[in-house]
């Protein structure tokens, strides 16, 4: 179910990314090794959020868009930041304009910018 979640989340998230080149088992290979908070609405995962403990890094936080704007992504940020150090940090691609608003209402703060396989991002921290 988690595999399903990520892969829909970003194909409704990045339209500028070709859908072709999302898989299913992407999701094993983004949150290897790393820790995972699920969110469950009736059992059924709604949202998950990853981090890789050794850096403080917050690596994926997708929500179902059926749940969205519920407070589920800000909770489970939340009861993640509970477990990591400081400064947290986090990338965000420029053109997820959702995502940007939602890390700068909690407080994180753009650092520098780099770029990846998914093009240009912004690396974001939070140091309290």
């Amino acid at each position: 179910a988690l595999r399903q979640l990520y892969l829909e989340t970003r194909i409704q998230t990045f339209t500028w990314i070709d859908p072709s080149t999302f898989q299913l088992n992407d999701f094993d290979t983004a949150t290897q090794e790393e820790g995972i908070l699920i969110a469950l609405a009736d059992e059924h995962p709604v949202g998950f959020i990853s981090w890789w403990a050794p850096d403080d890094f917050i690596h994926n936080l997708y929500v179902d868009a059926n749940f969205a704007r519920l407070g589920i992504g800000k909770a489970l940020l939340s009861q993640c930041l509970t477990q990591i150090g400081r400064p947290a940090t986090l990338k965000c691609l420029p053109q997820n304009q959702n995502a940007l608003s939602f890390y700068r209402a909690q407080g994180w703060a753009i650092k520098s910018a780099g770029q990846s396989a998914d093009g240009n991002y912004f690396l974001m921290a939070l140091d309290q």
